[in-house]
C-alpha cells in the first residue's frame, strides 16, 4: 500500500543520511580500553580474582600477562576487542577502589614508620606527642617496647623489638583511622 502523505513529508529534496559512529572516539575509546586491560595484566592473581571477571576474560586477561611481548600485544588486542562488548564501568571501579585502599595502606605504613622511627632515635617529647594524638596506648606497653628496640639498635642486635613495636603502632593507628 502507498502511503501519499509520506510523499508530502518528504519530497525529493529531502536527503538521507546515514549515521555512522565518528571513527576518533571509536579510536580513543580502544586506547582506554587497552589502557585499562594493560593495568590489569600488572595485577596479581589474587587482585585479578577479587575483580570477579567472567572467565573467558580471565583467562585471556591471564594469558596476556604471562606472553611475550608480541604475543602479549596481539592477545591486548584481543581483550579489548572482549572488553568493547559489555560495560566496563564496574570492573573500573573495582580497580580503583582496590588501588585507593592500596594507597592508603601504603600511606598508613610510612605514617607508622615514621612514629616508630622517631620514638627510637627520639627523646620523651616524641613519646608525649603520641600519646597526646593517640590516648588509648598503652604508656608502660609501649615505653618498654622503646627501650627494648633502643638497646637493640644500640647493641646491633636483630631488631625484634622495633618489629614489635611497629606492629603494636599499627594496630593503635588502623584503629583509630577506622572510628
Amino acid at each position: 500500500m502507498y502511503d501519499e502523505q509520506f510523499d508530502e513529508e518528504y519530497d525529493d529534496e529531502t536527503e538521507f543520511y546515514a549515521i555512522r559512529p565518528n571513527k576518533s572516539q571509536i579510536k580513543r575509546d580502544i586506547e582506554t580500553i587497552a589502557d585499562f586491560v594493560k593495568d590489569l595484566i600488572k595485577l596479581s592473581t589474587l587482585q585479578l580474582n577479587q575483580l570477579e571477571l567472567e572467565d573467558s576474560l580471565h583467562k585471556a586477561i591471564m594469558i596476556a600477562a604471562t606472553t611475550t611481548k608480541g604475543a602479549q600485544k596481539r592477545q591486548i588486542k584481543y581483550v579489548v576487542g572482549l572488553f568493547r562488548k559489555i560495560d566496563i564501568t564496574p570492573i573500573q571501579e573495582k580497580l580503583a577502589r582496590m588501588q585507593s585502599k592500596s594507597a592508603h595502606a601504603v600511606r598508613e605504613h610510612h605514617i607508622v614508620e615514621r612514629w616508630r622511627d622517631h620514638l627510637i632515635s627520639g627523646n620523651d617529647d616524641v613519646l608525649t606527642q603520641l600519646l597526646d594524638e593517640y590516648p588509648d596506648i598503652d604508656r608502660q606497653q609501649i615505653r618498654q617496647l622503646i627501650r627494648s628496640a633502643k638497646k637493640e639498635t644500640l647493641e646491633s642486635l636483630p631488631p625484634k623489638s622495633a618489629r614489635l613495636l611497629y606492629q603494636y603502632l599499627k594496630k593503635i593507628i588502623t584503629q583509630e583511622t577506622e572510628e
